[in-house]
Parts: structure tokens; sequence; C-alpha cells
């Protein structure tokens, strides 16, 4: 079932953009809305990329597994991020898996839908253009960041940028230990240790399973951003 046509639900994708409000109702009208638990799998690595997945509300992990099951975290995703792009446009198998980190509402677009609308939409394609460019730098990074970058600097980096989707200046970021362990590329016991230098330095402080950054600047210059703020 898709949304009202009053509404606008994909008015801040970046992807659709370029589209006037009601192609966007359109589309949306079109999706199906689905909502996903805390902790379920949104889409397996390797299965078919059947549709485009619009993030609505919550937050999504992308990962990839390794044959001994260990996994690697590449991206926490927010609403108004989109998923599934890249098996979309080529009809291969998704290349990693998604899970919801918290409750999670999204829109899913079939990919004939999809194609349709690319075929039929220049600014789309633009849009859809953006998007694999925007993928390709973030991977490049993250290759990147394990050269030139030791465990605690790609830790700081990982929580900069689980800190900056959020607008406010102290944020509190709701991945465990593991977790960022799996998006840092480290051990947990490494990660920890990270984690306990920074919080002993003011920069961050845990409760619980959460981290609540209190000093993004220092985080920022520890992850190699210099004094950009």
């Amino acid at each position: 079932m898709g949304v009202s046509p009053s509404e606008d639900p994909l008015a801040g994708v970046a992807m659709f953009a370029g589209l006037d409000p009601q192609a966007r109702r359109q589309i949306a009208g079109v999706a199906v809305q689905r909502h996903y638990r805390r902790g379920h799998l949104l889409f397996f690595e390797g299965e078919p990329g059947e549709s485009l997945i619009m993030i609505r509300s919550g937050a999504v992990s992308v990962f990839r597994t390794a044959a001994t099951g260990e996994r690697a975290m590449l991206h926490v995703a927010r609403a108004p991020e989109v998923l599934g792009e890249v098996s979309l446009l080529d009809g291969s198998p998704r290349s990693a898996s998604a899970e919801a980190l918290e409750d999670t509402s999204a829109l899913a677009l079939a990919r004939s839908s999809f194609l349709e609308l690319v075929h039929g939409n220049p600014k789309m394609l633009d849009a859809v253009l953006r998007s694999m460019g925007m993928i390709v730098r973030r991977l490049t990074e993250q290759s990147s960041d394990h050269v030139f970058l030791d465990l605690p600097g790609r830790v700081a980096k990982t929580l900069v940028r689980l800190a900056e989707q959020h607008s406010s200046p102290m944020t509190t970021i709701e991945l465990n230990q593991t977790q960022l362990a799996e998006m840092a590329g480290g051990s947990r016991q490494s990660v920890n240790q990270a984690i306990g230098i920074f919080a002993n330095r003011g920069w961050l402080r845990t409760e619980g399973r959460k981290i609540v950054v209190v000093d993004l600047p220092a985080l920022r210059r520890r992850a190699g951003f210099g004094g950009a703020e």
C-alpha cells in the first residue's frame, strides 16, 4: 500500500529532488510501505535486487559478511537515504546486507517502476549518477582510512561520521562497541581501549551501550580532519 496522495514523503530524498512534488507523490503512491523491527534484515547479500528502499525513519546498518561469519559494517543509513540502487541498475544480486539498527519505516519501489522512472526522467538519471558517485567516494575513503589511519583514528572517524548524521551538538550514538569494531575494522577489545582513551580525555562518555559525543571537534582532529569544524 502506498502513501496518501496529499503527502510528499520523498521531498528530502536527493535522488528525487529534481522532480516536481506531484511526480514524487506519484512515485510514493506506487511504493510499498514497510516496517522493520530492530534487528530485522531488510535484505540479504546475494539475493536479487528487486526494489529500491527509501528510509523514512530509523537507522539501517549496511554490511558484508565473510565466510567465517565475521561482519564488516560499511555504512549506517538514516532518513532520507536510499538503499539498493546498485543492484537495481545492473540487475545483479545484492552486494551487501542491510539490518535495522532500530525500528525503521521505509518505502520500497519495485525495480520495474524504478527503471521506468529513470528512462522517462533525465533529471532522475543525473541524481542516480550522483548517488553512485557518493558510494564510490565513500568506499574509496574507507579503503584509504585502513592505509593511512591507525585504529583509534578510524574509531574517531567512525564516531564523527555517525555524529554528523545528527544536528545536536551533543550526540548520542546507539551503536554498541561490537558494531563500532565492525565499522572501524578492528577487534572489539582494541575499540574498547580507544573508546576508553577518548572518554578519559573528555571527548565522549559511555552510558551503558550508548556513546555520547561531548567534544566533536577533538574527535575530528583525531580522525585527521585537522581544525575543520
